[in-house]
């Protein structure tokens, strides 16, 4: 429930209240949201700590004298394996999600999540990022 104060209609709506809001979810489903929000903002935070830590040891190698290639394929490996339980972690929370929708809100999920994965695609065609907005950037790669 909102407070009557709350003037959500003049700020952005965090992506979780949007989706309640288009999919019209009762106090049931909204509880059972918050308890899945909760259990991923936990996972996402420990996984990102994970990731700053490893990233943090590799960059100490930067400055090793005696630096083995193979210290850096093992970390760069392990981030990696984050980022891979980061992406995982995403698709979990969102099924998770789905799976307390009716068969109508189910359906109106799957084009809410499309939608949102169309626009965060900032590839052109061939996976080529857009030029930047002042038309320089780096040199095309061989």
């Amino acid at each position: 429930m909102r407070p009557a104060n709350d003037n959500r209609e003049n700020r952005p709506q965090e992506p979780m209240n949007f989706i309640a809001n288009q999919l019209n979810f009762d106090d049931a489903q909204l509880e059972k949201m918050e308890v899945i929000n909760d259990k991923h903002h936990f996972e996402m935070r420990r996984i990102s700590d994970d990731l700053r830590g490893l990233k943090d040891d590799l960059f100490k190698e930067l400055s090793n004298t005696d630096l083995q290639n193979e210290t850096v394929d093992s970390l760069t490996t392990l981030i990696g394996n984050k980022q891979k339980e980061r992406e995982t972690e995403v698709f979990y929370h969102f099924r998770s999600i789905q799976d307390i929708c009716n068969e109508k809100q189910s359906e109106k999920f799957e084009v809410i999540i499309k939608d949102a994965l169309r626009k965060g695609d900032n590839n052109g065609p061939e996976g080529q990022r857009p030029p930047p907005p002042n038309g320089h950037g780096p040199p095309p790669r061989d």
